[in-house]
Formats: structure tokens, sequence, C-alpha cells
């Protein structure tokens, strides 16, 4: 039985207190033979300090490529020969999205902008759209549209969103060498204005971009210190023509390992299924992560690449006994 595992037993299990950054990277060393029993570790923890409920939610991209900053995974970035054309959705279309959205049972609806920040055309359209949503479909709205001002945050509070998301992507010592077009600090101050403006904050990351263990476990540490309601976890799906294109799938083990390490970090964090895990975990990994502490799940395709059928993480939350978390208007 490994020392780590039970030191976070006692800490996090008993005591709810996160792993540090130094015990994040032993439990991202641990071997195979241990990782069923982390797993399970996991998975306790999520059901004693966040419950047994799923939160299921659903994403639209409001404007598809395009977008002028140089995140390096990203297709679409308009400075990669990625495949990915600048698109934007109209209002209907994006009311349309929300009741098919709210049909699987999801609780939330995410608007998605591949921008730097938005400009007041993108707010307009924001505003509008969520005006229109808001008078036929009762779900929660979040939004994503890159960095904001101190204005355009209170803009959005006003607007009713419930959650904004704004990903760290990668550590602090690895973010130089994932996006060059803006800073780890511009990200944070985002994310600080959006938790100070009493909107939840969503922020996560992306992993297996060819960043050491000890930055992944930098990158728990840090979301951990930021605390924000929910953590979206990512695993890079290699896209063509973006600078990390021919980055190899990240292991399913490795995959699971950090899933618990992100748990153990955050006990009471929601940690939802974000993209990639289709391609780096499957369906049996899908249900291992489940049963491993994620609490959250995008249901559906993401913003460039396809997910899994909505019906099919529904049953397996049904099989596996998990009920969806009840829809709860916040604003």
């Amino acid at each position: 039985m490994n020392s780590i595992i039970e030191r976070a037993r006692q800490q996090v299990l008993a005591d709810g207190r996160g792993l540090d950054e130094a015990e994040l990277v032993e439990v991202l060393r641990l071997p195979d033979e241990d990782l069923a029993e982390l797993l399970a570790l996991a998975h306790e923890v999520r059901v004693k300090w966040c419950g047994e409920s799923v939160e299921v939610e659903g994403i639209i991209s409001l404007k598809t490529g395009g977008c002028p900053e140089d995140c390096h995974f990203c297709s679409q970035s308009g400075q990669f020969t990625s495949p990915v054309r600048s698109v934007w959705l109209n209002i209907p279309e994006l009311v349309a999205a929300a009741k098919e959205t709210r049909a699987t049972g999801a609780t939330e609806f995410c608007i998605v902008a591949a921008v730097r920040g938005p400009d007041e055309r993108l707010m307009t359209q924001v505003r509008e759209g969520i005006e229109a949503i808001t008078a036929e479909v009762d779900i929660n709205i979040a939004c994503s549209l890159g960095m904001l001002t101190q204005t355009q945050v209170d803009e959005l509070r006003a607007m009713g969103v419930h959650r904004y998301n704004h990903n760290l992507e990668a550590a602090r010592s690895y973010f130089g060498d994932v996006v060059t077009t803006h800073s780890y600090e511009e990200r944070w101050q985002t994310c600080e204005m959006v938790k100070d403006s009493g909107m939840e904050l969503c922020c996560g990351g992306l992993i297996g971009m060819g960043e050491t263990l000890e930055q992944r476990a930098e990158l728990a540490a840090q979301l951990a210190s930021l605390d924000p309601h929910e953590v979206p976890l990512n695993f890079l799906n290699p896209r063509p023509g973006t600078p990390f294109g021919d980055l190899p799938v990240m292991d399913g083990r490795d995959a699971l390992r950090a899933i618990a390490a992100f748990r153990l970090a955050m006990p009471r964090t929601v940690l939802r299924y974000a993209g990639g895990r289709e391609l780096t975990l499957g369906d049996l990994g899908t249900r291992d992560g489940l049963l491993g502490g994620i609490n959250a799940i995008i249901v559906g395709n993401y913003l460039t690449t396809l997910g899994r059928r909505p019906d099919a993480d529904l049953d397996l939350l049904d099989e596996l006994k998990m009920p969806i978390r009840e829809l709860q208007k916040t604003l």
C-alpha cells in the first residue's frame, strides 16, 4: 500500500484538505498497480465532498475559427493552417442549440467564441442571444469569450451569465511554450475579476501537451490556489496544422492518474470531463474517470472536435446510478 495514497486518505478524504504540489507529483508517479486504489480513493473524495450527482453541460460556438491568438494546441487560431473556417451563429441557431442541449437533461449551456477578448459586436450578439435563450429555454447560461475588461465582466454579470470559463491552459512555467501572444498573468487577471464579480469561475487546463509531470502537478496546484467553482480537464487531441499536431495522444493510464491528482488537489471542486477524453480514454476510460473523481461532463461535440453521443454518456450515468444535478437558477 503506497504511502502517498494513505496520506491522501487522511488529509483529503478525512480532512478535506487538498494535496500540495510536491504530493501531487508523487501521485502522478504512482505505478500502474496502484492505479485502481488511487481511483477508488479519488471517487470516495468526490462523493464525500461534492456528493453523488453529476453536472451535465452542452457547449456551442458563437464564433469559430479566425482567432488572432497562437495557442499551439488550437485549430481555431488564424495563425495556423488548421482547416477551421471563421463562422458566426445566428440567434435562432443559438436558441435551437440551447433547446437541444436542455433536451439531453443538461442544466447548463455555454456560449463560446474564439477571440482574444470580446469586441462590442460580439458583446451585442451575446446579449441578444442570452435574451432569446432565456425567453424560451430553462437553462443556466455560461460564457467563454476570452480575456475581459472590468466593464465587460460587469456587463456579463448584468446579462445574467451564471458562470464564466477562462482556462489557465498550462502551468505558469510551461505557459510560454504553449502561447506567446498573451501572458499567463493576463489570463489570471480575468479569472480574478470574474470571481470578484460573483459569477462562478470555470477555469481548467489542457494536459498531454508535452509538459512534465512536475508541470502537470504545478497546474493542478495553481488551479487549487485560484479556487474556481469548476475545473474542466482537457486532454490534447493533436490537430493537423497546429504546432502540437504531431504530439502523441496521452496514455490513458497517465490521464486517469491526472484525473485523480486534480481531484485530490481540489476535493470540493466540480471536475469536468472536457475535450479529448474520447480519444485518450475511450469508453472504458470514460467510465473509470467517472469512478475516479470526475463529477461533471460535457455532452455532445466540442468546438472543433467530435465528442461521444449524448445518449451514450447519459446511459453510462444511468448505469452507474449517478444522478444528473438538478437545474438551479442562481441569477
